[in-house]
């Protein structure tokens, strides 16, 4: 699980490293990857936002 997390993190510092340095200009590649990124980023944040919803009748 300490390897998992590891891998997981290190792929997360890689791809903020590769946002930041597409954003100065970096190869195709570099943009590619940047764009991966935020791809991923976005669906942690919609399917974050989808676990927590709940309706407005439950206050009174």
């Amino acid at each position: 699980m300490v390897v998992l997390l590891g891998v997981v993190l290190a792929l997360t510092v890689a791809g903020c490293g590769a946002v930041v340095w597409a954003s100065r200009g970096g190869p195709r590649w570099v943009r590619g990857v940047a764009t991966a990124t935020l791809a991923a980023g976005e669906l942690v944040k919609r399917s974050g936002k989808s676990g927590n919803r709940t309706s407005g009748s439950d206050t009174t």
